[in-house]
């Protein structure tokens, strides 16, 4: 759909109505998706699955399966982007995390990467994944670029891609329901054409930085309106009496299903030296400071969208009634169910309740595909909508001491704080270790000074082991023996718990460092 693939030795074109899609993937379980925050969970797991004997090359193929590296030319088709890494690891069965790269095209351009948390099964994370980049260039090309591509379409002639993809290979398959996103797509920029006035608000806008943000704020809010259209056209399309195809309400794409369930969002945009970061949720931005000191300061760049944000416990109790001040949250949750209060999809917390039992009633095939909490009508359900899917945007003019940019889900903060991360991405990409000198103190037994010289022996090595400085960071998050350094026998315990119990000590993890600025000389 209007894309094309990048890699490391070139470039392959996409149909105009090719969508990618994870077609390999399971239905999800009837598990809801619960979150623990680290540490927590009965430690005592049985002998048998105690991971003693896993080697480094077992951890090593675990911890770099899905590891992905990509390098921008030089030039200012980067924007000031020199590449990034990341990285993903699953605890769900099938993993609802998701991630994307590209490049915009046509038009002033810019470099997009994002970080997808999905919920009540991986359907919307993976749909935005595929869709919301595509929404955020049709969002910020100008009128007459657009005028081209729709004039093209009409006259069935070939449409330059708007985006160039930067994809691990396992990232994308064969298209799935490519016919329906390009027709929203189409109506979405058809509507932006017929304000004919729009160009010159937006040039004006452009000076303040305002251009950009309004446009991501608009291309959030009209997929997430254009998911929840799709999923009632397509249950008007159906009846109680109807007999689903093998394996339809099964698929990833089904309207339904994506609704149904929902995902966190954050994406950064990049654009000749300005970045935007577009945040639904609780998965975080962080931005690595170089100081002239050679140390390194985090700077968080995003908020969290959830009860641990009074501001926006604030916003979520002002939009209701007094009467539900004590329903609308409960335990920290919205409605007592779930933990972001911004999110994509999930129209239970959204549709009115006559149109959820409506879907309750006809779509048991649906039904049965997604997870168990999702199957039943909120309690309290009283004046919806009660989510939102509104970004909160933030825009920063990148200096020369701003190295890096870590974009994460909320599995890797629920494991490491935002300065940890920072110090050890920091400390990868330069490869010297800011150490302090070790000074035996009184009464330092020969013991702890050997062990403090592990400690930095284990740094160094850690730090030459990988490349990548996102799987860099999963070692680290799931290794940390409480001193900075991996322990290689908590890290093969991490990796080799079963599945039914990995979810009780980590959430899915999903990591991508970007690399900006030119580097030392």
């Amino acid at each position: 759909m209007l894309g094309r693939t990048g890699t490391f030795s070139g470039r392959c074109r996409f149909d105009l109505q090719q969508c990618c899609s994870f077609s390999s993937l399971q239905p999800p379980p009837d598990l809801p998706k619960h979150y623990y925050p680290a540490g927590s969970g009965d430690r005592n797991y049985r002998r048998g699955q105690e991971a003693g004997q896993m080697n480094s090359a077992q951890i090593n193929r675990i911890l770099k399966a899905n590891e992905h590296s990509h390098k921008l030319p030089r030039g200012p088709a980067s924007h000031g982007v020199l590449g990034f890494h990341s990285n993903m690891l699953p605890s769900n069965h099938p993993g609802e995390d998701r991630r994307s790269s590209a490049t915009c095209l046509p038009g002033r351009g810019g470099v997009l990467l994002g970080v997808f948390d999905g919920h009540a099964g991986p359907a919307c994370a993976h749909t935005i994944s595929q869709r919301l980049f595509y929404y955020i260039a049709v969002a910020t090309l100008p009128l007459r670029i657009l005028a081209e591509i729709e004039r093209a379409v009409e006259e069935e002639r070939a449409v330059p891609p708007l985006l160039e993809w930067h994809k691990h290979p396992q990232d994308h398959s064969c298209p799935d329901g490519g016919a329906i996103s390009f027709h929203s797509l189409r109506n979405y920029w058809q509507e932006r054409l017929e304000d004919e006035g729009q160009e010159e608000e937006e040039e004006e806008e452009e000076e303040d930085g305002g251009r950009v943000t309004s446009a991501l704020v608009n291309a959030f809010c009209r997929l997430d309106y254009d998911l929840s259209v799709e999923a009632q056209v397509h249950l008007s399309m159906s009846s109680p009496r109807r007999v689903s195809l093998p394996g339809e309400g099964l698929s990833l794409s089904n309207p339904l299903r994506v609704a149904l369930s929902g995902c966190t969002a954050c994406v950064a945009h990049i654009s000749n030296g300005i970045l935007h970061v577009a945040n639904l949720g609780d998965s975080r931005a962080v931005l690595g400071v170089q100081e002239p000191n050679g140390g390194w300061s985090a700077v968080s760049l995003t908020n969290d969208h959830n009860a641990q944000n009074p501001d926006e416990l604030q916003r979520i109790l002002g939009e209701h009634p007094q009467s539900e001040s004590r329903t609308v949250v409960r335990h920290d949750r919205m409605l007592g169910l779930l933990l972001p209060f911004r999110a994509f999809g999930d129209v239970r917390f959204k549709w009115s309740a006559e149109m959820l039992s409506r879907v309750y009633e006809t779509r048991p095939d649906v039904m049965s595909a997604v997870s168990e909490a999702v199957r039943m009508l909120p309690p309290h359900y009283l004046t919806p909508p009660y989510l939102s899917a509104q970004p909160e945007v933030t825009r920063h003019c990148i200096r020369p001491s701003d190295k890096f940019l870590v974009l994460a889900t909320d599995g890797l903060w629920e494991l490491m704080h935002r300065q940890t991360v920072v110090q050890l991405v920091g400390e990868q990409l330069t490869g010297i270790q800011q150490q302090r000198p070790i000074v035996p103190s009184m009464g330092m037994t020969l013991g702890g000074l050997q062990h403090l010289l592990l400690e930095r022996r284990g740094r160094v090595m850690s730090v030459l082991e990988d490349q990548n400085t996102a799987t860099h960071l999963l070692r680290h998050a799931l290794g940390d023996d409480g001193y900075g350094a991996v322990a290689p026998n908590r890290l093969a315990k991490m990796l080799s718990l079963p599945a039914d119990l990995a979810r009780r000590y980590r959430d899915d993890i999903t990591i991508t460092v970007i690399h900006l600025n030119e580097p030392d000389v």
